[in-house]
């Protein structure tokens, strides 16, 4: 059963590879606009939303409802691009494999 612990050395030499990445990709940021960078917002790599940013000429009482979309749409922006930032990343250890679980 050599074959076997040579496997479970990879399989543990894989997973703090991975875990390394993953701890660098959560101090990573991206960033993503909506209504032509009236709203910005950032996230991590932790898919966590880490500032929002709004114009002050965006800011209406008279139109709270567009704000909220512009919102909305920068944090769903923001939060796809972290998830893209990290596959990219965890594809990089797994050459491109798809492996659940993994960010495939």
């Amino acid at each position: 059963m050599k074959g076997f612990g040579n496997i479970m050395k990879e399989a543990q030499k894989l997973q703090q590879q991975m875990e390394k990445i993953q701890a660098e990709v959560a101090q990573k940021k991206v960033e993503a606009t909506a209504g032509g960078g009236m709203v910005t917002v950032e996230a991590n790599g932790k898919q966590e939303i880490v500032t929002i940013k709004i114009s002050p000429e965006v800011v209406s009482q008279d139109d709270v409802q567009m704000l909220e979309d512009l919102v909305l749409a920068a944090c769903n922006e923001a939060l796809r691009k972290s998830r893209e930032m990290m596959q990219q990343e965890l594809g990089k250890l797994t050459g491109g494999l798809r492996i659940p679980g993994l960010g495939g």
